[in-house]
């Protein structure tokens, strides 16, 4: 499994799921929406500035007329409606359009109307990597900052629930360092080994965890033999697992703007999945992700 065209037929497969858009204006939003609505994956309520959205659309000649659009000019409060939605059972999944992550994150975690359900939300990116024998799934380089090994713990079972729109029976999840020894002086190599023996004891279930293992080893095998690494996971991990945000975020630019990579992107972890990537990312990764969301709602 290697390609990401399998998010449409499997999305295309399920019942059509019904998406909002928070702050909707953006030309490559728009594009990915309208062709999913075009593709029978999602319906689509798309909340903000409605004379902006129309000039948008019109100026990329996108057609409207089969999205429901909501008049919502500010951005705080276009955020706080599109997830009233969902609280309320109007709409199945959530989008981020043009704007801030935080805005969008503060109305998911709003008291009163948030959508919150685990301890810990976390961001996972699916990569297609044109060198690399299946699809590749990163995480966390959209949400947890600094985690600990409790949010590691969270963080691997929130990717998990997305490897399973992707029928991945045993995931292989690397828990990555900058070495593959532990040192108590480098605490991801700590946290990596305790996640691989919390996995051996079955206090992390439904997937092979192994770590420290640094990036080459988890994802080739003949760099794992030549360090004399022995591990089930080197050379075909499924899950990358990395340190910190700042990890993440540059291992996946670096898939996106080196290797020529297609991704889609997902927040699990709230009552439904929250499709977010970079606001640079193209249109075909927004509709890859939007399937993503469409199929794992």
């Amino acid at each position: 499994m290697n390609t990401l065209d399998i998010l449409l037929k499997k999305a295309n497969s399920l019942e059509k799921k019904r998406l909002a858009v928070a702050v909707a204006e953006d030309s490559e939003v728009l594009k990915a929406v309208y062709e999913a609505v075009n593709l029978g994956i999602i319906t689509a309520k798309i909340y903000g500035n409605e004379v902006n959205i129309r000039k948008v659309a019109e100026k990329n000649n996108i057609d409207l007329k089969h999205m429901e659009i909501k008049n919502v000019e500010d951005e705080a409060q276009c955020a706080l409606e599109a997830v009233k939605s969902i609280r309320d059972g109007e709409n199945d999944f959530l989008m981020k359009g043009k704007l801030n992550t935080a805005d969008l994150l503060r109305a998911v975690l709003h008291k009163e109307y948030g959508i919150r359900k685990n301890d810990t939300l976390s961001h996972v990116m699916v990569y297609q990597v044109p060198n690399y024998h299946k699809l590749l799934f990163l995480t966390d380089g959209g949400m947890v900052t600094f985690p600990e090994l409790k949010d590691k713990v969270g963080i691997i079972n929130n990717a998990l629930s997305v490897c399973k729109a992707f029928n991945i029976e045993t995931p292989k999840v690397a828990a990555l360092a900058a070495i593959e020894n532990v040192n108590t002086k480098m605490q991801s190599t700590v946290d990596a080994a305790s996640l691989a023996m919390m996995n051996k004891r079955g206090q992390i279930k439904g997937c092979i965890i192994d770590g420290p293992l640094a990036f080459d080893n988890a994802i080739n095998l003949e760099a794992a033999k030549h360090k004399g690494v022995v591990s089930q996971v080197a050379g075909d991990a499924d899950v990358l697992l990395v340190p910190n945000i700042e990890c993440g975020n540059m291992v996946g630019k670096c898939l996106t703007y080196f290797a020529g990579s297609v991704s889609a992107g997902v927040i699990v972890g709230a009552k439904c999945p929250i499709v977010l990537v970079s606001r640079a990312d193209t249109a075909k990764s927004k509709l890859y992700s939007i399937a993503l969301g469409a199929a794992i709602g």
